[in-house]
């Protein structure tokens, strides 16, 4: 299955031993690089603290910016991609922000828990 990406032809011209420019052209034609669809980011969004549902919306992008790709649509490809893309790293931010918080929170209650139980024993804290 050829999806029909555009190439790049990139002329190189050499030289010869006295320095002079050698008669030859070589055009070698390069694929043009596919757009990325980062589907697999976005199911581990999808996955792992979904905030806002931002990982859901990153994987339907995803998903329509393979099927681009797939039709030879380059140009709505790299667009869903770089949507995709932006709604990943949103979400990834959120999560560790979320992540961040979460433990300065239950730090902070274990402190104020701790601090509790030893002022009511006089200072110190026993088993029974």
């Amino acid at each position: 299955m050829n999806p029909g990406y555009p190439t790049e032809a990139v002329a190189l011209q050499g030289t010869r031993n006295d320095g002079q420019a050698a008669q030859h052209q070589y055009v070698i034609n390069m694929p043009a690089e596919p757009p990325m669809d980062h589907v697999v980011w976005s199911i581990c969004s999808l996955m792992h603290g979904n905030c806002c549902c931002l990982g859901l919306a990153a994987l339907i992008f995803s998903v329509k910016a393979r099927d681009r790709k797939v039709i030879g649509d380059v140009n709505g490809a790299r667009h869903y991609g770089s949507t995709a893309r932006s709604l990943n790293i949103a979400a990834t931010i959120l999560t560790i922000l979320s992540a961040i918080i979460l433990i300065v929170v239950v730090a902070g209650h274990i402190s104020v828990l701790y601090h509790t139980i030893t002022s009511s024993n006089g200072g110190r804290y026993r088993y029974k």
